[in-house]
């Protein structure tokens, strides 16, 4: 279950590492297709390396922090967060790659699909969004079988076309007659051409560190079967490249950057298929059942590839939120126990991705390759650092001594050399892709990369500093002089009644009415109707010419605080709470925005008052509660109780009287 979890990202990559491959290749001309035996033979040794590579960080890191931990640890905060800004555009663009490769195998199949490109990719992208945030289970059979299937029909196909043209009767794809109009070269752009066809066939190992992020949620024990799935993984990964690539240049698969380069081919009125339709074509039969099953696993195993960025863009959200480094929303789980804040913000930024680029795949590609050897390469150099850091700490005189230390000693060497060849080998493709990617919009990734590590780093310094600000200290008092609640009126209503209610439930040492009066109708009314119900507590009117609300309260309460010293002030707020999303756009939310600004004033407290309206049993099942102590005293508002102060009216320059 643990292969199709964890590698289908980097198994579905070899669905369209090998189109890209020979794609840049064939930009040269048809003789250039001579060079890519040997650079598909570099990138499965690349591969190799990786996949050896990450077993060892397995075994050093089994709490599942891959890159960005080994990085934070040995290398510091700065290349810490640099990982983790390469792996959070790394996701976004698997969701964009996988789903516009995804979307381009259907089209193969189906060509009348053509026309709706990206609405399909944005369509996949949406109903991942909301199957994800519904909640699913990673170890469910469902995700299992397309990668199965995947991995079991290509193999077929392979194993077929090869045994097809070793009884002479080769597959031959349906662009093999086409000849290609090729670009004038210089030497250099020659050399060039060849390490950018290199750079993209790299795209095969995207997805090698989903393993070693995941290695908690395997079963004990862990690191063995982690670094089992990991070498499976690499296994299947190399025989599928090397057996499609190989498979392309004997059917003779040509596929054009441009379609309108290939000679014969009407690019106006057909849909250029891609490398795998073709192969599957060519050994089974355009329409075949095989043929529609392969194109079928394709699709699913790439949608399955972007499903995974899905487990581990949330996933590293909380973990850099934890940190610090991230908006503590991101490890914040919803009603289904996911991380949903994070999938959203990834869904979103992948659909927008998509739509800007129109859902190219080859476009795309330029993008893709940089974050995942970014991360790669200061991963690896941080196990160096790890494993460099051991031998220190272990002495030669210890190992003499003790087998097990002597043991330990062999390993961590053994270690050291193996990610010394890795972390070489990746910084040396770093700088291959950035320099052959670099123009073709790669320099985007060096944009938002560092825009991601500064504002990481940024939301760390500030969350420090709020920790330090808030840190309690010997320094504090308690103790107020003076306690006094002020309940905001607008018009004498049932609202009103329940959050005087609220107040003298509380027991303030004073407690008034107050009301913001912007015409003197609206005062005199209110006034009128204060009276005609015997309210138990005074009404203070104070006059607001410039029709605001939150400016006047705050004057009051700095006078009644000139006047009664540093008293406490709870302002009590009613709100209506509604049950239809249209009903807010019909209140005001007053309330809400007064709330605001008096919270600014130290030492005020808001309390809001909610009212349920009858529309409100959407939400919670019941229509609106009467007024508190409505039931207690059996009529509508509370009768002033004997011995109750009289009513009285107020104005600004009266808060002393209160």
């Amino acid at each position: 279950m643990a292969l199709p979890i964890f590698a289908s990202d980097a198994l579905s990559s070899v669905a369209y590492a090998p189109q890209e491959l020979l794609m840049i290749l064939l930009t040269g001309g048809l003789a250039f297709l001579a060079f890519s035996p040997w650079i598909a033979a570099a990138v499965v040794v690349l591969l190799i390396v990786v996949v050896i590579s990450y077993r060892q960080l397995i075994k050093a890191y089994p709490s599942g922090g891959g890159d960005y931990e080994v990085a934070r640890t040995n290398l510091g905060e700065v290349p810490g967060v640099v990982v983790a800004s390469a792996l959070l555009v790394d996701y976004v663009l698997t969701v964009a790659v996988s789903v516009s490769s995804g979307v381009d195998n259907i089209i193969s199949a189906i060509p009348v699909l053509a026309p709706g490109r990206v609405e399909l990719a944005v369509g996949f992208v949406i109903l991942i969004i909301v199957v994800n945030l519904r909640g699913v289970r990673e170890a469910s059979l469902l995700f299992a079988i397309p990668t199965y299937v995947f991995v079991g029909s290509v193999a077929v196909m392979i194993v077929v076309g090869l045994a097809q043209t070793a009884l002479g009767n080769p597959p031959v794809a349906s662009s093999a007659e086409f000849a290609v109009q090729a670009e004038d070269l210089t030497q250099a752009a020659v050399i060039l051409l060849v390490l950018r066809a290199f750079s993209s066939g790299c795209s095969a190992l995207t997805g090698v560190e989903a393993v070693a992020n995941g290695v908690p949620a395997f079963r004990k024990p862990k690191v063995r079967n982690a670094q089992t799935t990991l070498a499976l993984m690499g296994t299947i990964a190399v025989l599928l490249f090397a057996g499609l690539t190989a498979l392309a240049l004997i059917s003779g698969v040509h596929y054009a950057e441009n379609p309108c380069n290939l000679i014969g081919f009407d690019c106006e009125s057909m849909v250029q298929p891609s490398l795998m339709a073709q192969v599957a074509s060519a050994t089974f039969g355009m329409g075949s059942i095989p043929f529609f099953i392969i194109q079928a696993a394709t699709a699913a195993v790439l949608l399955l590839a972007a499903n995974t960025a899905f487990n581990g863009f949330p996933l590293l959200g909380a973990v850099l939120a934890r940190d610090g480094y991230a908006p503590k929303a991101l490890n914040t789980r919803g009603d289904r126990l996911v991380f949903s804040n994070g999938m959203i913000i990834l869904g979103i930024a992948a659909i927008g991705v998509i739509v800007l680029y129109q859902a190219n795949l080859t476009t795309l590609i330029q993008l893709y390759i940089i974050g995942v050897f970014v991360s790669f390469s200061l991963g690896q150099i941080g196990m160096v650092r790890h494993w460099r850091k051991i031998l220190r700490e272990t002495t030669r005189t210890e190992a003499r001594r003790d087998a097990a230390a002597a043991a330990e000693r062999r390993a961590t060497i053994k270690g050291l050399i193996i990610n010394s060849i890795g972390a070489s080998l990746t910084v040396f493709v770093l700088v291959i892709v950035t320099i052959t990617k670099f123009t073709h919009g790669a320099y985007l990734v060096f944009i938002a990369i560092p825009i991601l590590a500064t504002l990481m780093i940024g939301v760390n310094r500030y969350y420090r500093d709020v920790e330090h600000e808030i840190e309690m200290d010997d320094g504090e008092h308690f103790g107020a002089s003076g306690d006094i609640a002020l309940i905001l009126v607008n018009r004498l209503q049932k609202p009103v009644a329940k959050a005087i209610d609220y107040a003298l439930a509380a027991k303030h040492d004073k407690t008034v009415a107050l009301h913001v009066a912007v015409t003197k109708q609206e005062a005199e009314a209110l006034q009128k109707q204060w009276e005609e119900h015997r309210m138990p507590i005074p009404l203070i009117i104070i006059e607001s010419p410039f029709r605001t609300y939150a400016g006047p309260v705050a004057e009051f309460i700095k006078q009644y605080r000139e006047k009664h010293g540093s008293t406490v002030v709870t302002v009590y707020l009613p709100q209506y709470i509604v049950g239809h999303w249209w009903e807010s756009l019909l209140h005001n939310r007053r309330a809400g925005r007064i709330g605001q600004q008096l919270m600014l004033i130290h030492g005020v407290t808001i309390a809001l008052v909610p009212w349920l309206l009858d529309s409100s049993e959407l939400i919670y099942g019941r229509r609106s509660r009467p007024v508190p102590g409505q039931e207690r005293a059996g009529r509508p508002f509370e009768a002033v109780p004997e011995g109750a102060p009289p009513v009285e009216r107020s104005s600004l320059e009266r808060p002393d009287e209160i």
